[in-house]
C-alpha cells in the first residue's frame, strides 16, 4: 500500500538487553527475527497480501547514546502498532505482565482518541513508548 511504513529502525542502548522484549512483543504480534547484525536486531512481517514492515533496534551511538529516551523531546514520541481485536489487546497485557515489561497504562477504552479505541501502552527496556490498539 502507498505510503504505508516500510521499516523503522528504534536505537537503544543495548540491543543484547533490548532482543528478549522484542523477540517476545514482535514475535506475538507475527514478526520474526529476520537479521541480527553488528549494530542490532531486524524482525520482519510480511503481510497475507504482500505487504511488509521491518523493525530493527539497533545500538545508540554518539553523545546522546547513554542518556534515557525523553518521548518529548525531538524524535519518537510512541509506535503505536494494529490489534485484531480487544482479546488481542488483551492477550499481549498478559504477555506484557508474564516478560515483567513496564506496563504504562492497561487495556481500557480511550474514547478521546476515537469511538471504540482499545489499548494498552507500555515501555521497552529504554523506555520507549510503544502501543497496541484495537479500533473497529
Amino acid at each position: 500500500m502507498r505510503g504505508a511504513v516500510h521499516h523503522i529502525d528504534l536505537t537503544v542502548r543495548d540491543p543484547e538487553v533490548s532482543r528478549g522484549f522484542y523477540d517476545a512483543v514482535l514475535g506475538f504480534m507475527g514478526y520474526r527475527l529476520a537479521d541480527a547484525h553488528a549494530r542490532g536486531f531486524d524482525w520482519d512481517l510480511d503481510g497475507p497480501e504482500g505487504g511488509f514492515c521491518s523493525i530493527g533496534v539497533v545500538r545508540a551511538e554518539g553523545t546522546g547514546a547513554a542518556r534515557a529516551h525523553d518521548r518529548y523531546a525531538p524524535g519518537l514520541h510512541h509506535l503505536a502498532w494494529t490489534a485484531a481485536s480487544r482479546a488481542d489487546v488483551d492477550a499481549l497485557h498478559a504477555l506484557l505482565l508474564e516478560i515483567g515489561a513496564r506496563v504504562l497504562d492497561p487495556p481500557a477504552d480511550y474514547p478521546q482518541y476515537g469511538e471504540g479505541y482499545y489499548a494498552v501502552f507500555f515501555a521497552d527496556p529504554d523506555g520507549l513508548k510503544l502501543e497496541y490498539v484495537f479500533r473497529p
